[in-house]
């Protein structure tokens, strides 16, 4: 039996059409919620996201300025910038870069130097940066390199500019040294002008004038792809190079004077009383600022730290020396304008000084007693019974307020930001620092510039420069013009400093006539005549001075029994000076440690500058 099945055709029509139109609805309503997420995107975000789109494809590279050459006063270049090839790694194109390092170095050797300092500035670098993993490549290193860059994509060779100094150690006391920064130095500057650069000044001249000789960063605009390769370059805004400094060294005498010294350890200051520009700027021993370029070793670099005889110690303005007999004639000047002394008053000599009521003798350097003696012969033969008496008659507090005036215990503001003040002692100071009390001894002995007080060479030829001038005072500077890059000069004015007026004028030839007989050919007894002579063309005012640095008493003959000690216990010897008399066109001051040659390096200095120039 089989049944006939009558479809309902009717009511089929209307359950598809229901469904239809609910299909119908539902691809509106889907419709609707696309086109309004369309309007949100497109017109109402339209903005933010053409930004994040253009930030996907575009990219601001910066590029690192030229930094500012520097020259000597006679145009000789001192520091330069020089193309090399570097080694740089991209931070977004390197899958294991451990495994890729060691490729590397099988073409390419790596010191452990290089590596700890790539390590450093692969944490700090951002995204698209290269980081430079090796300076300076030589042609053999790039051309290995070249051949085998398709096994190290995230690798390149890029070209540089980096510092370099033509006369290396003779200059680096002024100019200092230019080096990696730090993350010290990374918090201080202004870190979007430094994107590009890896390299700052860390001492001297370079870290004075940073700012001026680093120039302002560039960028350039790129296309990039997925990968972040560079398609083309769209924009470029060009750095602007930093300013030439112009200095006022002469090199020339700078190596006079650093082949003086030799291999004693000291340093020379030589200025031109009239204008304040320092000719000559040495310390002693010295070392090459081009090592720290490409990065010291750490051993290297720990050597020259703990070094004994402290090459990267500049002892130009960092040196805290005695003064020895050099201070006399300042405090001279102090007893006659103060009417303390006349230049007619004399003492007798015995070869000693006794305070009242005490039973200890303050000596002359040689035990020699000069008999009837006046402050003019007192400075030629740098009597120390005379000044341990003139300083007992002034008292502490004349003899600190003439220092200071000449720029003693005090920065003198050297464009070159590493001077120390030294220290002119006071009862006030000794208190402080000692919790002791000033005795009269400590005023006898500062007569003679010892106990606490101690200068710097800055110092001495700044203050002998103040006797040359007779009391007008040009602040010492090294750098007088900058040049920009269009090619603009700037002169840099000299300061004038307070200038030192004395009660009557005349008392200033009145010591520069004893700084005379130093070194006179018609004065036998001139301290100045062994180690400088006394057959210079040109008339010189002179002090010699000598820091004792360990009490000896020798009977005779003292330069032979000196040289009988060890080295580390000789007596520094000191020289300030100034020519020709009449008209001075240098002051100087030398310091010799453990040696007395300051004398004879002065000698030579003065020599090359006034007999060649003038």
């Amino acid at each position: 039996m089989s049944f006939h099945i009558v479809k309902n055709y009717k009511q089929e029509k209307h359950l598809f059409l229901q469904r239809l139109w609910l299909v119908v609805i539902f691809v509106m309503i889907l419709t609707a919620l696309l086109a309004l997420r369309l309007f949100y995107l497109q017109i109402l975000e339209n903005h933010t996201y053409t930004t994040l789109s253009e930030q996907n494809r575009l990219m601001l590279l910066p590029i690192e300025p030229s930094r500012g050459l520097i020259f000597d006063r006679n145009n000789v270049l001192l520091a330069e910038n020089i193309p090399v090839f570097s080694l740089d790694v991209l931070p977004n194109q390197t899958e294991n870069l451990d495994l890729e390092l060691d490729e590397l170095q099988k073409i390419i050797p790596l010191t452990a130097t290089e590596l700890d300092q790539f390590d450093k500035n692969w944490q700090e670098q951002k995204r698209l940066q290269p980081v430079t993993l090796k300076l300076n490549l030589n042609e053999e290193e790039v051309a290995k390199f070249y051949l085998n860059q398709y096994r190290l994509p995230g690798f390149l060779v890029n070209s540089h500019l980096i510092r370099h100094y033509p006369l290396g150690a003779t200059t680096v006391a002024a100019l200092g040294y230019m080096s990696r920064i730090n993350t010290k130095e990374l918090s201080e500057i202004d870190q979007t002008n430094y994107k590009a650069s890896n390299f700052i000044g860390k001492v001297g001249l370079e870290k004075y004038y940073e700012n001026d000789l680093h120039g302002k960063i560039g960028y350039q605009q790129v296309e990039v792809d997925m990968g972040g390769r560079i398609i083309r370059v769209l924009k470029r805004i060009q750095p602007q190079s930093g300013v030439d400094l112009y200095l006022t060294i002469d090199s020339k005498l700078q190596a006079i004077a650093q082949e003086a010294l030799g291999t004693e350890n000291g340093a020379v200051v030589a200025i031109e009383p009239q204008t304040g520009e320092i000719i000559t700027f040495v310390s002693n021993p010295t070392y090459d600022p081009n090592m720290f370029i490409a990065g010291v070793p750490a051993k290297t670099f720990h050597e020259l730290q703990n070094s004994p005889n402290k090459p990267m110690y500049n002892r130009a303005v960092r040196g805290q020396f005695p003064p020895g007999s050099t201070i006399k004639p300042f405090i001279a000047l102090e007893g006659l304008d103060s009417g303390t002394i006349s230049p007619e008053y004399t003492i007798n000599d015995p070869g000693w000084f006794k305070l009242p009521n005490s039973t200890h003798l303050y000596h002359n350097a040689t035990h020699v007693g000069y008999g009837k003696i006046n402050v003019i012969n007192s400075i030629i033969v740098s009597c120390d019974t005379f000044f341990y008496n003139l300083a007992t008659l002034l008292g502490i507090n004349k003899i600190d307020s003439i220092l200071h005036r000449f720029g003693f215990g005090e920065k003198i503001g050297l464009d070159i930001g590493e001077e120390v003040a030294g220290n002119i002692p006071s009862p006030a100071w000794k208190m402080r620092k000692t919790n002791t009390s000033w005795y009269p001894g400590d005023t006898v002995i500062s007569g003679i510039g010892q106990g606490f007080m101690l200068v710097t060479p800055l110092q001495l030829a700044y203050g002998v420069a103040a006797i040359a001038n007779h009391g007008i005072r040009i602040r010492p500077h090294l750098a007088y013009k900058v040049k920009t890059a269009g090619g603009h000069a700037f002169s840099i004015q000299p300061i004038q400093d307070t200038p030192i007026k004395l009660n009557n004028p005349k008392n200033w030839n009145i010591v520069i006539k004893a700084m005379e007989g130093v070194i006179s050919s018609t004065n036998p007894r001139g301290t100045g005549r062994i180690h400088f002579g006394t057959d210079a063309t040109y008339k010189v005012a002179a002090k010699t001075g000598t820091a004792q640095l360990f009490r000896h008493y020798f009977d005779e003959n003292q330069a032979a029994e000196e040289a009988k000690l060890a080295k580390r216990l000789r007596n520094d010897s000191l020289f300030i000076a100034f020519a020709p008399i009449d008209k001075p066109k240098i002051a100087i001051a030398v310091v010799a440690e453990n040696s007395a040659i300051a004398g004879s390096v002065a000698r030579k200095v003065l020599d090359a500058y006034l007999i060649k120039k003038f």
